[in-house]
């Protein structure tokens, strides 16, 4: 699609809602540990980029990206690990669900039913509309190791540019093209043009590897 940049290097905060929630329809695994409560909290700073897109008029799906960017740089900091980018991903979203983003659960073509149910409880939960539970110690510790002992490679420029090309094969190109406006539309004028210069750099940087 012209304009685009190469999904290597798309900031996860401009992933849209097609590409955020079919993650979960794909993955057992990632909506399953997703749901449960981990005791890492979201980062002060992805607590104040959300708000901040928000007030820029940035949909939920954007505001959420800032979660999924945060739980990317986790696994390559070696935080802990992720079987695949879809889980990290879905980490995400349930994190931005439960801190109150108005993402709402994916319908029932995007995901499965097991992912939809958690992602409502997510969501529940981050609108005050059901009690909080704290997860025993033993479940925290559990799903803390199940993390740490999974791949970092997940979180490669490599496996996020082929989860890139799936999830842009899914969506049609009609639906491609709206999300390209929409896109153009929030970044403004200066946004845009910084875009393009980065996405020039790195065709440039392409060609020579």
């Amino acid at each position: 699609m012209p304009g685009t940049r190469h999904p290597a290097v798309l900031p996860l905060r401009e992933l849209n809602q097609n590409a955020l929630t079919a993650v979960t329809a794909n993955s057992a695994v990632a909506s399953g540990l997703a749901g449960r409560r981990r005791c890492r909290m979201p980062d002060r700073k992805t607590l104040r980029r959300a708000p901040r897109d928000k007030r820029e008029g940035k949909s939920p799906s954007t505001q959420a990206g800032e979660f999924v960017r945060e739980e990317m740089e986790h696994v390559r900091e070696g935080k802990h690990g992720a079987r695949s980018p879809q889980q990290a991903i879905a980490i995400g979203l349930s994190k931005a669900r439960r801190a109150g983003i108005d993402l709402k659960p994916p319908s029932g073509e995007q995901a499965s039913a097991r992912a939809r149910r958690q992602a409502q409880r997510d969501y529940e939960r981050g609108h005050r509309m059901a009690a909080a539970r704290s997860a025993s110690r033993r479940r925290r510790a559990a799903v803390s190791r199940a993390l740490e002992s999974e791949p970092r490679a997940s979180a490669s420029p490599r496996a996020l540019a082929a989860h890139g090309r799936v999830a842009a094969a899914r969506r049609s190109a009609t639906q491609r093209s709206a999300a390209a406006k929409r896109a153009a539309r929030t970044k403004g004028h200066a946004g845009r043009s910084t875009a393009a210069r980065k996405a020039t750099r790195t065709r440039a940087s392409l060609r020579r590897s």
